[in-house]
């Protein structure tokens, strides 16, 4: 069972957990698919994922750019990004999506 605590640095967005709903949904799903299939796993990509948000809140603009005014970063050790936008007031995580599954799904969170 995932029990681990996910908790942000920095203020990325208006909501508790710092993502927007679709992206944390997407991120606990991932989370828990994971820890079902190896015990710690879960964790390990939790600890991957507040990794590379650290590092997009430490340095927002050295994420590549995906589209327009959304940039990406790679999650180390697994084949997912985070995608976000860079906004006056706040980092905007918009996804946290599988590198090879549902290209472009998540465009319609960003403006």
């Amino acid at each position: 069972m995932l029990t681990k605590p996910f908790a942000l640095p920095v203020k990325l967005s208006s909501d508790e957990s710092g993502f927007p709903p679709e992206a944390h949904a997407e991120m606990i799903e991932q989370a828990r698919y994971y820890e079902y299939k190896a015990e710690g796993l879960g964790g390990d990509f939790l600890d991957a994922v507040e990794e590379t948000v650290r590092r997009v809140a430490s340095s927002p603009e050295s994420g590549a750019i995906e589209r327009a005014n959304t940039r990406k970063r790679l999650v180390s050790g697994f084949p997912f990004t985070i995608l976000y936008e860079i906004q006056p007031d706040r980092i905007y995580i918009a996804a946290v999506v599988h590198q090879h599954r549902r290209p472009g799904y998540w465009a319609t969170r960003v403006e």
